[in-house]
């Protein structure tokens, strides 16, 4: 089998204040892959984040997370995607969803922006929105003007354990990703949720 080169990027905001707010999903889910993985980020400026490299499964794997704050990923994503020559269709981009309610995880080939900002970024800036995204659920708040505010806030302990469960979701299904059997791993994913 020959090697294919993947770009995961999980969108999050830097910082501690952020580290375990909603918002966050996105990282939370590459953590998971890392520490699954056994390796470390470490900053990258010319990626405009934090950086690592795997081999796994035949696949050469490199994991972002934009230090850029969220309505900018797509500064970072451009970056590494250039700079390795990494094609389109090996991008994926794990992210949080307001539509989706804690603890149901979805994969989503192409589309909008959803009023994601981090999402809205990537699209402008690579001028393309045909890439792979996981969607995890963290819910909604019920009102549009209190969305900023729940996004950047913990979700309760049992929320939390719910998108935790997502994102363990959305590792199991990554071999099959990464295979190019999306809908192997969406059947998989959406009949979970």
């Amino acid at each position: 089998m020959a090697t294919t080169t993947w770009l995961l990027i999980g969108l999050g905001n830097p910082g501690t204040e952020y580290a375990q707010t909603r918002h966050n999903a996105g990282f939370w889910w590459l953590d998971a892959f890392a520490s699954e993985l056994g390796i470390n980020f470490k900053p990258g400026a010319k990626f405009f984040g934090d950086y690592a490299r795997a081999n796994w499964r035949g696949h050469d794997l490199w994991l972002l997370k934009p230090a850029t704050f969220m309505n900018r990923s797509g500064q970072a994503v451009l970056a590494l995607l250039n700079y390795y020559q990494i094609p389109l269709e090996h991008l994926l981009i794990a992210h949080d969803d307001l539509d989706l309610p804690p603890g149901v995880a979805k994969l989503k080939r192409a589309g909008g922006h959803g009023g994601h900002n981090g999402l809205r970024d990537i699209i402008n800036r690579l001028g393309r929105r045909d890439f792979l995204r996981l969607r995890l659920g963290v819910g909604h708040p019920g009102s549009g003007q209190d969305v900023v505010s729940y996004v950047l806030n913990r979700p309760s302990r049992e929320d939390r354990q719910a998108i935790e469960a997502a994102i363990g979701a959305g590792l199991e299904v990554l071999p099959e990703v990464l295979a190019g059997e999306m809908e192997k791993a969406m059947h998989r994913l959406h009949s979970q949720s």
